[in-house]
């Protein structure tokens, strides 16, 4: 089972990715800059929860 880091991160980088498309097709720097933002933290979530899972699944070994 993924950690619910893995899924909130996997949601937050898509939901940044369509927030920097937003902001592309409308002009909006500030929006596209926090979709950037968005993607990356994301990025950074779902790699925690990935570390998570592994510490998990040794534990089981």
């Amino acid at each position: 089972m993924a950690d619910h880091d893995r899924v909130e991160g996997a949601a937050k980088t898509m939901g940044g990715n369509m927030k920097e498309v937003a902001g592309k097709v409308t002009g909006d720097e500030k929006m596209k800059a926090e979709g950037r933002a968005d993607q990356a933290e994301g990025k950074v979530q779902n790699a925690v929860g990935g570390m998570k899972d592994t510490v998990r699944d040794h534990k089981h070994d």
